[in-house]
């Protein structure tokens, strides 16, 4: 569900020269609570909101329901005082998941194999070989959209223009269940029409940054030159990339298959708390599903990060980097433990148990990711000090992570709740 901008103004015929518009960018209209409404069309024209529980957050909802100023990352509690009579349903990732996987193969990829799928509901096409068949970018876009809603009984929205960065704008403002062509003479005009948090990167943050020098949209930013975005900034990658954008400009290609870029887990407690084994014991359970994930996919983690969400719905998140990869939780763990009493202020305390602020929401993600097949492990100096007294030839690291191994096969064969490792 996409909190982008969108201006009314945008969604308009912007001519209809199409030369060079290759890349597409395709969007589910409002993915979870559509297929929700597919399978079971009762729900046809009534405000469905995906999220349930008194401490859980609104993961999708449907038009209908945004009416009502329901919005994704919204607390259930907050959306049912908005939507008293929406329909709340839990999340099903696993359909969602599989939903998307037929879409992307079924429909898509029958166009092309030039596809970057960014998210379960959305991803970029490089259609320029497909054009010797289809001829239109147009009219592909056309097809997609027409077999989504015939096979899936969904609805998406598709951009077309010259690049990534003009294509996901389109289709955000083509949204729901439209086209938007933005030919290449126009990309600029159509770009600085748009407030800044419409182009990817721009946060809160970077926004108020930029508020400061007078910069309060995008046509704005275009005034600046690089030297006073990386005043304004402090960086001049930053200033270079934000000046590109602003006249409507991206030269990344669409990557086929591109890599993971982090794998996570996280919990809403049932109630706020401040007890530190109760954090901590999540932490576990999070360290435990992202370590189970990355095994199995084949992947190692070299930076851990973990988020912390409050009881005012503000969250904070604080990362570190080792040198060496791991793919246990074991070794996760003690990190994220450290990470979380850094950021609380605890420091390495052990004697307290009571943290600053009521913690509502505590997660944790890998990123920095690698393929385990085609990365070397160098072993620490206290794993080889470790390797040569051990009667066993082996430390305790590799124990662990052998009986993590272990786990995996007990859990895939009788269910992911049917053994623990015991980590806390």
């Amino acid at each position: 569900m996409s909190n982008a901008p969108r201006l009314q103004a945008a969604k308009r015929d912007w001519g209809h020269d199409e030369t060079g518009c290759t890349t597409l960018h395709i969007d589910m209209d409002a993915f979870f609570a559509s297929l929700e409404i597919a399978r079971n069309p009762q729900l046809e024209g009534r405000p469905v909101i995906i999220g349930t529980g008194p401490r859980s957050v609104v993961s999708a909802a449907s038009y209908e329901a945004r009416r009502y100023g329901v919005n994704s990352a919204m607390a259930t509690a907050r959306a049912r005082q908005l939507c008293p009579g929406g329909v709340f349903l839990p999340v099903d990732m696993a359909y969602y998941r599989s939903m998307s996987r037929r879409i992307f193969s079924e429909v898509l990829s029958s166009v092309t194999d030039r596809i970057e799928q960014v998210s379960v509901d959305e991803g970029y096409m490089d259609v320029s070989s497909a054009l010797l068949m289809w001829k239109l970018p147009t009219s592909i876009a056309r097809w997609i959209r027409a077999e989504v809603h015939r096979r899936f009984h969904i609805t998406c929205s598709v951009g077309i223009a010259s690049n990534k960065l003009v294509a996901k704008i389109a289709s955000t403002n083509a949204k729901p269940d439209g086209m938007l062509l933005i030919p290449r003479s126009r990309q600029a005009q159509f770009v600085q029409m748009m407030p800044l948090r419409a182009i990817a990167g721009i946060g809160p943050s970077l926004e108020k940054k930029l508020n400061a020098w007078g910069v309060d949209s995008v046509r704005d930013l275009a005034c600046l030159s690089e030297e006073a975005l990386f005043q304004a900034t402090g960086s001049r990658a930053a200033a270079a990339a934000l000046h590109q954008a602003s006249l409507g400009h991206d030269e990344r290609r669409v990557t086929v298959r591109a890599p993971e870029k982090s794998i996570g887990s996280e919990s809403t407690f049932p109630q706020d708390t401040r007890n530190v084994e109760q954090v901590e014991s999540l932490l576990a359970r999070c360290c435990d599903d992202v370590a189970t994930t990355l095994r199995a996919r084949g992947l190692m983690t070299r930076t851990i990060t973990v988020k912390l969400r409050f009881a005012d719905l503000s969250y904070a998140t604080k990362s570190r980097t080792e040198s060496i990869p791991v793919d246990a939780a074991s070794a996760i763990l003690p990190i994220a433990v450290f990470l979380l009493r850094t950021m609380t202020g605890m420091g390495q305390s052990t004697g307290v148990r009571s943290l600053p602020r009521d913690i509502r929401l505590a997660g944790v993600s890998a990123s920095n990711l690698s393929d385990r097949s085609r990365t070397v492990v160098q072993p620490s100096l206290d794993d080889v000090l470790e390797e040569t007294s051990s009667a066993h030839g082996n430390t305790r690291s590799a124990r662990l992570r052998e009986a993590e191994q272990a786990l995996d096969a007990v859990r895939k064969r009788y269910g992911k709740k049917a053994a623990d490792l015991g980590l806390r």
